[in-house]
């Protein structure tokens, strides 16, 4: 339905394992040293992330991370006590990357039932709001860690009770609001679960049917030009 799918580098940093501007290192052909150069909490984490996405949370290990980034293994833990207090920031990050996003937009200044849902629209076509690759990651994870199951759980109520605050802004109320933020919710996350992908002219040209099937009420040609500019979009 929705779904699509940084740092400045100097002029003394590389990876050689990955792109230049992933992962910054000082420049060097040396084995990484034990009295070198440690890297920072958010460089563990994002190659993290990264090895996650790519391949899965048993992948997610001190040793390979470190190969990754060019940097001794006991660098690790001047940023992080052990594995498993990686992973708790690995779902914290995925928190901070998936359910605020979708908080947010359904907070968002909007005119109209329409132009509210293009807003939660928006979130979905958007990594930079809503990580479709770290979401996939996570589930896939829950699947066989119950804590990440639970944490799950929670973050997907925090999402339907956001939805369902915008559905009482509109005037809906009880099981119909909820049947209304349930169905919004659980068709993206059908979309990521089964790894669904779309040409961006068919998504852009479905979204007027999917508003109008979500709020009963068909987004303005000014709304839909606004959502269009927003992503770049010229049809």
């Amino acid at each position: 339905m929705f779904t699509t799918v940084k740092f400045a580098v100097t002029h003394e940093h590389f990876l050689a394992t990955q792109s230049p501007d992933r992962y910054p290192h000082p420049m060097t052909d040396d084995p990484p040293s034990e009295s070198g150069w440690r890297g920072s909490p958010d460089l563990w984490l994002e190659a993290a992330h990264d090895m996650l996405v790519e391949s899965g949370v048993d992948a997610v290990r001190i040793q390979p991370l470190a190969k990754r980034l060019n940097i001794a293994r006991t660098s690790f833990y001047w940023h992080f006590k052990d594995r498993e207090t990686l992973l708790a920031a690995l779902a914290d990050r995925w928190a901070a990357r998936t359910t605020a996003g979708l908080v947010a937009a359904c907070a968002a200044y909007a005119d109209t039932k329409a132009e509210a849902m293009l807003n939660v629209i928006s979130c979905f076509l958007s990594d930079a709001a809503f990580d479709s690759r770290l979401e996939f990651a996570i589930r896939s994870w829950a699947l066989q860690d119950a804590t990440i199951m639970a944490r799950l759980n929670a973050e997907d109520s925090a999402r339907v009770d956001a939805l369902i605050a915008l559905y009482h802004h509109w005037g809906h109320v009880g099981v119909d609001a909820d049947t209304r933020a349930r169905a919004v919710y659980l068709t993206q996350i059908g979309y990521i679960s089964t790894q669904a992908r779309e040409d961006l002219s068919i998504r852009m040209a479905r979204i007027p049917a999917y508003v109008e099937l979500f709020t009963d009420t068909a987004p303005s040609p000014r709304e839909l030009a606004r959502f269009h500019a927003r992503h770049c979009f010229s049809p």
